[in-house]
């Protein structure tokens, strides 16, 4: 973007933004340079820019860059001033913007311009009359704009929060049904782990259980019943875990899946990334669930199969079943 500011003439202020223009010097200054170069400009005459607004004081040359010469043409198809630069028939830089254009001298506009000045002196004090209220409507029109805006957004968001929210609680009632079929249908881990330190156990009670047959009757008795009950214990348990295995053998075995497929999910997931639209009246969809009405009101909207059944779906979708196999 173009920078419109005017800095400072000297190398070493070139980054000081300029207060003023002096016509004797044609040179721009900065506030530093206003006291170093007081002695020698004191007769010439210095326009300051009002409240350092450089665009909006007029100080009788041009301010394209490199210019500085004095506003002595009009252009009437821009309406605006140009001096011999901006006219010259040499496009160079920034010489030459007007060269193609209908060009007169400032004189020759002078009567023109004065005569529409009345006229639009009077219109200027009609309009700014007005000018007061009619900001303060636009703003109050702005701010209903915005309030609507705002209002489709929270709809929209607590649109899809529910649909979030339908979600996740669907995801946590499917797993909480997984845990509970597997608990009720399937052996607890707690098998496995006494399990795996069974055959150590069951190794050196075999070996104690042969030395108490030997010696029968040379041991306490109660040391060979309890050997005993720990024989028939362990057999008890190799057949607990037989029993498991063989269970889960069987072919009328449980078979726990999830539903839908997922070529069905991908589709599912496809409608929820198209999910809603936002359009004007004078556009026709026929499942939209966002529209502008014709006071300029945003609507949420929609037809059974693009909005609420949708939630129900998700709600009581995605079942897991069980087959008998």
């Amino acid at each position: 973007m173009e920078d419109n500011k005017k800095y400072c003439f000297l190398p070493e202020h070139s980054k000081n933004e300029a207060i003023l223009f002096c016509l004797g010097c044609k040179q721009f200054m900065c506030n530093k340079c206003e006291n170093q170069y007081s002695d020698r400009c004191k007769n010439h005459t210095k326009i300051k820019f009002d409240n350092n607004n450089q665009k909006d004081t007029f100080i009788g040359y041009c301010l394209e860059k490199n210019h500085l010469n004095l506003l002595c043409y009009f252009c009437k198809q821009h309406n605006r001033l140009c001096c011999a630069n901006c006219i010259t028939k040499i496009k160079d830089k920034n010489n030459g913007q007007h060269s193609n254009c209908d060009i007169c001298l400032i004189e020759d506009i002078e009567k023109e311009k004065h005569e529409n000045l009345k006229e639009n002196i009077q219109k200027l004090d009609n309009m700014s009359n007005n000018l007061k209220d009619k900001i303060n409507e636009l703003k109050n029109i702005f701010e209903k704009i915005n309030e609507n805006k705002e209002n489709l957004k929270l709809k929209i968001q607590k649109i899809f929060t529910k649909i979030r929210n339908e979600i996740n609680n669907r995801e946590d009632k499917l797993l909480n049904e997984i845990d509970k079929l597997y608990d009720e249908n399937y052996f607890k881990e707690d098998i496995i782990k006494s399990g795996e330190k069974l055959p150590d156990k069951i190794k050196k009670s075999l070996e104690q259980s042969k030395i108490i047959d030997n010696n029968w009757n040379n041991n306490k008795l109660n040391l060979s019943i309890y050997n005993c009950i720990n024989i028939e214990k362990y057999i008890n348990d190799i057949n607990i875990i037989e029993n498991e295995v063989k269970k889960y053998t069987l072919k009328n075995n449980l078979n726990i899946k999830f539903y839908p497929e997922e070529n069905e999910i991908n589709s599912f997931i496809e409608k929820i990334k198209n999910f809603g639209k936002i359009y004007k009246n004078k556009y026709s969809f026929k499942k939209c669930p966002i529209n502008i009405n014709e006071n300029r009101k945003f609507e949420i909207s929609g037809d059974k199969d693009n909005i609420f059944t949708k939630l129900k779906e998700i709600k009581y979708g995605w079942e897991l079943f069980v087959n008998i196999l």
